[in-house]
């Protein structure tokens, strides 16, 4: 049985390298309860180590890709009793440890699939997601200030790193929505297209993702966040040692595969598109 058979809030499908994570709550547009943070953590937690997933896609059942916290099941239920203080401490570790720290590093690419509506404390998981690509129709909105409270969580500061000032303020503080396209015009998502093109969209590019070296993926996508609040010095220090890891990491042996291919066999020219990949024992 899979790990995830038993899950009650949470899909997965597995296909070519491309695991979908789908998000199964749509009668309550997939707000996040702390059952549901509970077991997107385990998951996010197995498939870290899956060797069957090479790319990781998230996305929401029916209508909504996530519309935030479920504020009844989360602030009424959990903070406004004393007895469940203990829950409430588990959960809120929970909730923060799938959406931000475990999603932000996984080791493979993430894209996120936004099909509807993503509110308040999605921003957290859409930022931490390496990719996202929007349907045009899909919704986005802060809207905490109209209920008089801030973009709490690590919302503020996901949706600071991802857009520039003057947007990250406007949207926060005016609470209106937005759809696709002007989340993909602020750098919220990579692109926006017709809602029934969005998942062709985003399976041509999980199986672009899934055909490159993984262990080059893993190095690059580690070394551009790791990097971006470095000083330049201490940037290259750490990229220096990252190529030498990468170097003992990779047992296809891409570097030399791609020099060989492009010196030796005339096979590959650089930039274009990726080096015919073989399997090779490791060095």
């Amino acid at each position: 049985m899979a790990f995830y058979d038993n899950y009650k809030n949470v899909l997965v499908e597995k296909k070519d390298g491309i695991t979908t994570v789908t998000l199964n709550r749509p009668d309550k547009r997939n707000a996040m309860s702390p059952d549901l943070d509970e077991e997107m953590l385990d998951c996010i937690l197995q498939l870290e180590a899956d060797p069957e997933t090479l790319v990781l896609v998230l996305t929401g059942a029916g209508k909504a890709w996530c519309a935030g916290m479920d504020l009844k099941l989360y602030f009424r239920e959990l903070e406004g009793d004393p007895k469940n203080a203990a829950k409430h401490v588990r959960t809120e570790w929970a909730t923060h440890q799938w959406r931000w720290y475990r999603l932000y590093n996984f080791p493979k690419p993430t894209i996120a699939m936004v099909n509807g509506y993503c509110f308040g404390g999605a921003f957290t998981q859409l930022v931490a997601c390496d990719f996202a690509i929007a349907a045009d129709s899909a919704v986005f909105g802060l809207s905490e200030v109209n209920w008089g409270v801030i973009p709490g969580g690590l919302v503020s500061k996901a949706f600071n790193a991802a857009v520039n000032y003057r947007d990250a303020l406007y949207w926060s503080i005016t609470g209106k929505p937005f759809d696709g396209p002007v989340a993909a015009r602020m750098g919220l998502v990579n692109e926006s297209v017709p809602h029934e093109q969005l998942r062709d969209a985003v399976m041509g590019l999980a199986g672009q993702l899934a055909s490159l070296n993984p262990e080059a993926v893993r190095a690059t996508k580690q070394a551009i966040k790791a990097t971006r609040e470095m000083t330049a010095e201490q940037a290259h220090e750490y990229l220096m040692a990252k190529n030498g890891q990468l170097s003992h990491r990779d047992a296809e042996g891409g570097y030399f595969q791609g020099i060989s291919k492009f010196i030796d066999t005339k096979a590959y020219r650089p930039g274009f598109e990726p080096y015919p990949r073989e399997t090779v024992e490791a060095r």
